[in-house]
């Protein structure tokens, strides 16, 4: 049985700290002695999560303590308050991320969608500011902060919900009624409360303020993408001297394959001869600056459209 149950139910990383067995009938007094017998008899209150109760308790005071002292939309002033914001939040995501596995947590959630969204762009918005390693799922800002950045993934807002949002919006424009103020916030809120959205506000908002009043939104949206990447692109080639058509076939492939290469001869072959009587390491470091604008790029544009060539 325990062999069964870790099989099947293997931890993840921040995200899935437990495993959740959803069919358990008449077996807790064995899968007690089978813990006591495999680990020790103290461990069941490790091994197993405690009842629904005694983590909403806590979800409740802190949901509560979090309105009160940082209400929603206010600035968090002094580092000392960001701090203590940023370790509050943080333990409202860890309790979150275990009441959804119970069935009772639906429908009793203490911040409203606005809320949420509005809370988690201020933790992006510290996170962004004081984080030391990108490649990390959990930042520690000076050994004593940690950001769950894995767990703000789970509500992650994708591009089919904005541009529902953008329809809406679209519908709504013209008759100055507060539905439409309301829609343009919320598109704004929701854009900035998401990892990988917020950096691409300034595209999405622009194709808001130039959807037309009857087209395609999707294939709008899609041209769109398609415009500003290409003169994007065409500006980096411009400002880095790159070679066209290989910066191009090289971008295609990245989009291609999900990520930009950085190893390998793939990025010498777009970069333009370097005169050897230039100084020492002037190639190394054309290399690297071409690699971090095009990277820069990519995750701008990752996740927007479907792939085609650039030209």
């Amino acid at each position: 049985m325990i062999q069964a149950f870790s099989r099947t139910n293997r931890i993840l990383n921040s995200v899935k700290t437990y495993g959740n067995i959803v069919s358990f009938r008449d077996l807790e007094e064995e899968t007690n002695e089978a813990i006591a017998l495999f680990g020790n008899k103290d461990a069941r209150g490790i091994v197993l999560l405690k009842p629904f109760g005694e983590y909403y308790a806590e979800y409740a005071g802190r949901a509560h303590e979090l309105l009160l002292r940082f209400p929603a939309g206010e600035p968090i002033v002094g580092e000392a308050a960001q701090k203590e914001f940023i370790a509050l939040f943080s333990a409202i995501l860890r309790l979150e991320n275990i009441l959804t596995a119970f069935d009772e947590f639906a429908g009793h959630e203490l911040l409203s969608e606005r809320q949420g969204q509005d809370y988690r762009s201020v933790y992006l918005e510290l996170y962004a500011e004081f984080r030391k390693d990108d490649s990390a799922e959990r930042e520690s800002i000076n050994d004593d902060i940690v950001f769950e950045i894995e767990l703000i993934k789970q509500v992650e807002i994708n591009v089919d919900y904005i541009l529902m949002l953008v329809q809406k919006w679209r519908e709504s424009r013209g008759d100055g009624s507060d539905k439409t103020i309301d829609t343009l916030t919320k598109i704004r809120s929701a854009v900035e409360s998401s990892p990988t959205l917020r950096n691409k506000i300034d595209l999405i908002m622009e194709f808001v303020d130039r959807v037309s009043a009857s087209g395609q939104i999707d294939e709008e949206w899609r041209a769109h993408i398609e415009a500003k990447r290409t003169a994007e692109l065409n500006d980096i080639i411009a400002q880095e001297g790159l070679k066209p058509d290989e910066t191009k076939a090289f971008v295609a492939r990245a989009f291609r394959d999900g990520r930009i290469p950085t190893t390998g001869t793939a990025i010498t072959v777009i970069l333009a001869p370097v005169s050897r009587f230039l100084a020492d390491g002037s190639h190394s470091d054309k290399k690297q600056r071409a690699l971090t604008r095009l990277g820069t790029f990519f995750d701008r544009f990752w996740g927007l459209s479907s792939e085609r060539t650039i030209e």
